[in-house]
């Protein structure tokens, strides 16, 4: 710059007798600074980013799907004789224990009915005694003691019956569970119709609950061959392979069952394995018909190098991250993920452990660049 204000310099003194020559002398001048602050605003724009290199952790292969809760069991409690329904003994949607009444149904018709079998025993039986003593004294026949024998049998079993009907107008609760809401009032007629039973009330039992979903076909080869690897078949996983699941509301996978079945075939009109999971639910959190995230591990952790999923760019070729070479010069890294760890991702093939990866600034750059390292934050 200083030769040619020098040489311009020269122009002007040369030409100083002249307006024009100074005028020309002042519009070079002008054109020469604003050249120069340009390059020197040009050498300012060099962008900033902040590098990392990866992290090496230990890293587990999950298949991940989505699940749909299901009770361990489930009935319709019904009505199983025939009466007015006299009382309700719980809430609705309340938790009971087995052998808790539920409903009572009117009883006196019933209760007479076991007084009137156990008469007609105490009838019989003392009539059959009464033939015995009469065929000691050859009073009667073999075939009249038979008969009476054969009564006594008969009121036994009305008895016992009477006694069965009896206890089912007390309605209990068959195992722990879950209540649904009452189907029928105080005062309906219940049971009057054998074959399509009167519906009391539904009760689920929900410690231990049931996940269950399907593996499509490709995971579930994939599942296979990892098993072999470990020397395990689908079976002998079958009350030992830990399965993870977690509400839509809830971080991660905080809930830990274990699997509990495998179907022996797939389904050919979805092409999927139906699997299933059993899981303690002592916190009564899953609840039936809700859908939660399923994630099963898939083989044993191993080490790998891992970046945060923040960074991790995608396009039509597929995931990516931007590096800075030794030159200064951003690349870009074509990478194979592999599993998730917590906000992070495991990169299987794309990076090297002391790659540097662009953390920060990652907008303002792109391929062939030049940029400026910044100091980690």
């Amino acid at each position: 710059m200083k030769s040619h204000t020098k040489r311009y310099f020269l122009i002007f003194k040369s030409a100083r007798g002249s307006l024009t020559y100074r005028l020309s002398f002042f519009l070079l001048l002008g054109v020469l600074v604003s050249s120069c602050v340009k390059k020197n605003n040009f050498s300012q724009q060099i962008p900033e980013v902040i590098v990392a290199s990866p992290m090496k952790e230990m890293v587990t292969k999950y298949d991940d799907n989505t699940g749909t809760i299901a009770a361990t069991q489930q009935i319709n409690v019904v009505a199983r004789v025939e009466g007015f329904l006299e009382s309700i003994n719980f809430n609705d949607g309340q938790r009971v224990k087995k052998g808790d009444l539920l409903f009572l149904i009117e009883q006196a018709s019933y209760i007479e009915k076991v007084k009137r079998a156990q008469a007609t025993l105490d009838y019989d039986n003392s009539e059959y005694q009464r033939q015995l003593g009469m065929l000691k004294e050859n009073a009667t026949s073999q075939a009249e003691v038979e008969q009476y024998l054969a009564q006594v049998q008969v009121a036994k079993a009305d008895l016992e019956l009477a006694k069965i009907n009896l206890s089912y107008t007390e309605v209990k609760a068959p195992f722990d569970g879950l209540l649904g809401a009452h189907q029928v009032d105080v005062g309906a007629l219940v049971g009057s119709n054998p074959t399509n039973p009167t519906v009391l009330v539904s009760l689920e039992a929900i410690m231990p609950v049931y996940v269950n979903f399907n593996i499509n076909m490709r995971d579930a080869l994939i599942l296979r061959e990892e098993l072999k690897k470990l020397g395990q078949g689908s079976k002998e996983v079958v009350g030992t392979l830990p399965v993870d699941v977690g509400l839509s509301n809830e971080q991660g996978f905080p809930h830990r069952g274990i699997l509990d079945f495998v179907n022996n075939s797939l389904d050919t009109s979805t092409g999927t394995l139906q699997v299933r999971a059993i899981f303690p639910n002592e916190d009564l959190a899953l609840i039936p018909g809700f859908f939660v995230n399923v994630r099963v591990a898939i083989g044993p952790p191993f080490l790998a190098i891992t970046i945060p999923n923040a960074i991790i760019q995608s396009d039509q070729a597929g995931e990516f991250v931007f590096t800075v070479n030794q030159k200064n010069i951003v690349e870009r890294n074509d990478l194979v993920l592999g599993p998730h760890k917590d906000a992070s991702r495991a990169v299987l093939k794309g990076l090297g452990e002391h790659d540097r990866v662009i953390v920060s600034g990652i907008s303002r750059v792109k391929v062939g660049m030049l940029v400026k390292l910044q100091p980690k934050r």
